[in-house]
């Protein structure tokens, strides 16, 4: 879950047509994309049209919903939402509404690391035993910037199956970061601290519990006052338990008999109302994915959060030379895609990708930017075990068609004749 799970890899290089942020930063365009750039009234609304034909698309090949935000930074962006027809029963699906971040609340978190430490509360070199004696095998030689940035060697808590009621709605129990950091530590790391890049949850577990006590004040609280609030995030928070606080993307995953093959016995039967085919997920408590995934935002709130990230208004020059400092994902490619500090990059032939995914039952989203935050692009897809266990191979095309198109979009070059999806 949380587009790490079951190898060491991250969800896009695992599966490179399932991945939503695979498709964004692996995406092959042909020449035609780096023509200039269509400024004409015409040309938007073909893109427009385009952009909502593959949304449909990814609709018709199975997915409850789908929601499509692209800034170009050039003018009105590009909102779209589609969804299934049984669906509208639950809910009508619309642009603004709040739905789940998944992994993409690490690169708030991030930020919020980097904001204490320009105040000199935290810095990146401290090890985790000075925060949290006792608590973390090793801490000594583990740093902030190695949680940060996925060289902790820590294993990742969502693979203990104590966790697993929760993730399947099944419990109700309130994860704090630390309970969340012991389940993941009572495992034997993965490698020494620092000579190997993995995925890891408890990395940011941990994290959260640094957080924590240096401030003395709940993670909801660092969100509320030192991001949502100041950037006028008016549907962005961490929640407290399962409610939501306005209109939100109603989020599905098949039932048990329409389950896909390839999920697991133990992933198959989730809690939550049934129709059509599928289980209801919404109401699930993301409490499980804490620091490291239970955010809930907007297109419109998280593009205002990117903006104002990579442009500097968040953190000092210095801290966003932390932020974008990465490592190599996958040691067979030092110069191909990085993990900075809460975020990942890779150079695409539309542009240089800056960006997130994550992943909760019923929500699968990407998060796209540009280096500068001039440019941002949002992609929610409302179910998402099709692509945590490789599973649906036809949603896994149209959704790899529509997210190709959206990253061309936010670049401002034409969508690419081989996007097709059907």
């Amino acid at each position: 879950m949380l587009s790490s799970a079951r190898t060491v890899r991250p969800r896009w290089l695992r599966m490179l047509t399932a991945s939503a942020l695979a498709a964004s930063l692996a995406v092959a365009v042909p020449a035609a994309a780096s023509a200039t750039p269509s400024t004409t009234r015409d040309g938007t609304e073909a893109q427009r049209a385009r952009l909502q034909q593959l949304a449909r698309k990814v609709v018709e090949a199975g997915a409850p919903g789908v929601i499509v935000r692209v800034d170009d930074g050039r003018g009105r962006p590009v909102e779209i939402a589609e969804q299934a027809a049984w669906s509208r029963r639950d809910h009508l699906l619309k642009v603004g509404d709040e739905f789940r971040m998944g992994s993409n609340t690490k690169t708030m978190v991030a930020a919020l690391v980097l904001q204490l430490v320009a105040e000199g509360r935290l810095a990146l070199g401290d090890p985790v035993e000075k925060w949290l004696p006792g608590k973390v095998p090793n801490g000594k030689a583990i740093t902030l910037r190695m949680l940060l940035n996925h060289t902790s060697g820590l294993f990742d808590y969502t693979e203990d199956a104590a966790i697993r009621p929760s993730i399947l709605g099944k419990d109700r129990r309130r994860w704090t970061s630390a309970e969340l950091l012991a389940l993941g530590v009572r495992h034997d790391p993965l490698f020494a601290p620092g000579t190997r890049w993995s995925y890891s949850n408890t990395g940011y577990a941990a994290i959260g519990a640094v957080l924590e006590r240096v401030t003395g004040t709940s993670l909801s609280e660092l969100v509320r006052d030192r991001i949502a609030r100041p950037l006028r995030l008016k549907h962005t928070y961490y929640p407290a338990d399962s409610t939501w606080r306005g209109p939100h993307a109603r989020g599905y995953e098949p039932d048990a008999a329409h389950m896909p093959p390839g999920v697991p016995a133990e992933f198959r039967h989730l809690a939550g109302p049934r129709h059509h085919g599928h289980v209801d997920v919404s109401d699930i408590d993301p409490g499980w994915g804490g620091p490291a995934g239970a955010v809930v935002s907007t297109t419109q709130d998280w593009f205002r959060f990117y903006t104002a990230l990579m442009s500097g208004k968040l953190l000092p020059a210095a801290q966003m030379t932390q932020l974008r400092t990465t490592v190599p994902m996958d040691s067979r490619r030092p110069d191909g895609p990085g993990y900075g500090l809460g975020i990942q990059t890779n150079a695409g032939t539309c542009g240089t990708v800056w960006g997130h995914d994550g992943g909760v039952p019923g929500y699968l989203t990407t998060n796209l930017t540009d280096l500068t935050g001039s440019r941002t692009a949002t992609v929610l897809i409302s179910t998402e075990f099709w692509a945590e266990f490789e599973a649906d191979p036809k949603i896994a095309e149209a959704a790899h068609a529509l997210q190709t198109a959206v990253t061309c979009t936010m670049f401002g070059k034409p969508v690419p004749a081989g996007a097709h999806a059907g």
